[in-house]
């Protein structure tokens, strides 16, 4: 049986080993952060911070730390997810017909939330400004509730059935909000709390919301999986948590968990918005202010001993590389299900996952030819850009399981089989004017921005280089060749200082350089970077230069290139302008001296020693 609360949960990792409490006092003002994040990147347990500066409540971070921490918390109730999974059962038919599927494990009786006319949200009430006011970044607007649980109900049909439970960014002050009266909702494009909150304007009615924050903690995966339509998220945290999930609801207020550790309730305003952010975010830089919904606060709840779960965003991996992990090991089966034809599909986190996605699909539409190219594979790859949160994808990289390709979780083996198979004057598909992840700042706008489908199929056309082809030359300003993959290079260019409008001179100047002889054409990709040494040094710097830097439309050139019937390619290597750009948002950096705090803390005889 899963955890009834997060207290539960607590008592039983630090009975374990597996949570440290940190008993020195810590500031929410970027130290608490600094520290979830050493602790994470060293492996480390969860945190309990006692004494937070400022507040009452013990702060609890790093509990999703590790993949083993993650599944041993939801021990009991996986295998029985797994089953449910492997059934295939339609959710919505399980909801309105629970007996047809007797069959089915227990798990499936927990998906019916309870209600209950008291729980211990209710026993104590709080104001904003006692809440941990965590900050996490130097230019964040204020402070911020990272690990969110932000509830919404349909207008025209409420109830649990059809309602949505997601993680969307969450200020709690600062800028122009009115402190404890007022707070920031940001959410992204393609949520669901967005369909709900057009269908209130619409409608012209109030547009109530919960904030969750803590509580089981079944809960706060629950607000981050891509559920199949039907099955609320409430439903899955009764199943991932291994009991029905008890709700409350106070008159006139939408339904709480009973056993939450915390509530902000309120009505999104109608006609207001604000200026929500900055915010260090999961591409590695700050997502800017711009307006986003506000909330007016009409209470907020809590219970005995409430205790304030938190993350911290940033480039990756974070805490939040094993909510990916952890949902791909729950899902992946049912991705054929979604997607008929793909085998697999992959959401490279070390490029901000939304940026990158890898795919491996079927090339069934003429067995009979000679040589297989990309047909069917362009259908599929259409499927998953039009598909919930993977339409947010800039790069797509898919090839047919036909040809035998790597593990789709081994990245450098998956962009060889590309590189070596790919025809660059054949297989680039553009999409140019469409939507990008709102917190991409390499387009064009916010969530404005392009894609390219790059499909590569049939026998190998290339051996790649593993070393620099001889008698490799450059243009003026252009410099420090460096081998990130075979057959990828990085050179050094000059700072760009173009716009957005218009093509970059310096990267037509390179691609105007080279004929269709030079030896620089025997590595298909040619990255331009504005540190050559940082990219080559390490697949993730590569991965997260070239993908959160750069716009398919815009950033993409190439040696020999031509138009032919609409369609772009190149004859020689394909050119990737990976510059930091002037419209681009800043990158997250550390403060040293808060750096040097945290180390403090791990020095002998300090809380953090022997774990960072």
């Amino acid at each position: 049986m899963g955890y009834r609360n997060l207290q539960e949960c607590i008592a039983d990792l630090e009975q374990r080993r597996e949570l440290v409490r940190i008993d020195v006092e810590t500031d929410p003002y970027l130290e608490v952060g600094a520290i979830q994040r050493r602790v994470y990147r060293a492996g480390g347990p969860a945190l309990l911070f006692t004494r937070v500066k400022g507040s009452g409540f013990p702060l609890l971070g790093n509990l999703f730390g590790t993949m083993a921490r993650t599944t041993y918390i939801f021990r009991d109730t996986l295998d029985g997810i797994r089953r449910l999974v492997e059934l295939k059962i339609n959710p919505a038919s399980l909801l309105k017909h629970p007996l047809d599927f007797a069959g089915a494990p227990r798990a499936a009786l927990h998906l019916l939330p309870r209600t209950v006319n008291r729980g211990p949200i209710l026993a104590h009430r709080a104001t904003i400004d006692r809440l941990p006011q965590l900050t996490s970044w130097p230019r964040d607007g204020g402070p911020f509730v990272t690990l969110p649980q932000v509830y919404s109900e349909s207008p025209s049909r409420p109830g649990f059935r059809h309602s949505n439970l997601g993680m969307y960014r969450v200020q709690l002050a600062g800028n122009r909000y009115r402190l404890n009266e007022e707070v920031g909702i940001h959410y992204q494009i393609h949520r669901g709390i967005g369909v709900q909150h057009a269908e209130a304007i619409a409608r012209g009615v109030p547009f109530r919301v919960n904030i969750f924050v803590g509580g089981p903690p079944a809960l706060t995966v629950a607000a981050v999986m891509p559920l199949p339509e039907g099955l609320p998220e409430l439903s899955f945290a009764g199943l991932l948590g291994g009991r029905r999930l008890e709700m409350v609801a106070p008159p006139g207020q939408l339904p709480m968990p009973a056993e939450a550790d915390f509530c902000i309730s309120g009505v999104i305003d109608p006609t207001k918005t604000l200026p929500e952010g900055p915010f260090g975010d999961h591409l590695g830089y700050y997502s800017l202010a711009h307006d986003f919904p506000v909330l007016r606060v009409e209470q907020v709840y809590h219970r005995p001993g409430a205790i304030w779960p938190f993350t911290t965003v940033g480039r990756p991996p974070q805490e939040d590389t094993t909510f990916g992990a952890f949902i791909h090991e729950l899902t992946g089966a049912l991705i054929p299900e979604v997607l008929p034809g793909v085998k697999a599909v992959h959401a490279v986190d070390a490029a901000g996952v939304h940026p990158l996605l890898l795919a491996i699909g079927s090339e069934r539409y003429v067995p009979y030819e000679a040589g297989r190219q990309p047909r069917e594979l362009l259908t599929i790859a259409n499927a998953i850009l039009g598909n919930g949160q993977l339409s947010l994808a800039k790069y797509l990289l898919i090839c047919p399981h036909e040809d035998n390709p790597p593990d789709i979780h081994d990245i450098a083996a998956f962009f060889r089989h590309i590189l070596e198979r790919v025809d660059w004057r054949r297989d680039l598909h553009f999409q140019t004017r469409t939507t990008i992840d709102t917190l991409d700042y390499s387009g064009s706008g916010l969530n404005q921005g392009s894609k390219v489908v790059i499909a590569a199929a049939g026998d190998k056309r290339r051996d790649l280089p593993a070393e620099l082809p001889a008698g490799l030359r450059l243009p003026d300003g252009f410099t420090a060749p460096r081998l990130c993959l075979p057959g990828v290079l990085a050179v050094q260019g000059p700072a760009c200082s173009g716009s957005f409008t218009a093509p970059d001179p310096d990267l037509e100047r390179f691609s105007a350089f080279y004929g269709s002889d030079d030896p620089l054409n025997r590595l298909p990709l040619v990255v331009i970077v504005d540190d050559s040494d940082f990219v080559a040094r390490t697949l993730d710097n590569f991965l997260w230069v070239v993908f959160t830097r750069s716009d398919p439309a815009a950033d993409i050139y190439g040696i020999g290139a031509a138009s032919r019937c609409k369609h772009w390619g190149c004859e020689g290597s394909l050119v990737i302008d990976a510059r930091r750009k002037p419209h681009h948002a800043p990158p997250l950096e550390d403060d040293p001296a808060v750096e040097r705090r945290v180390d403090a803390l791990a020095a002998p005889g300090g809380p953090l020693h022997g774990i960072i």
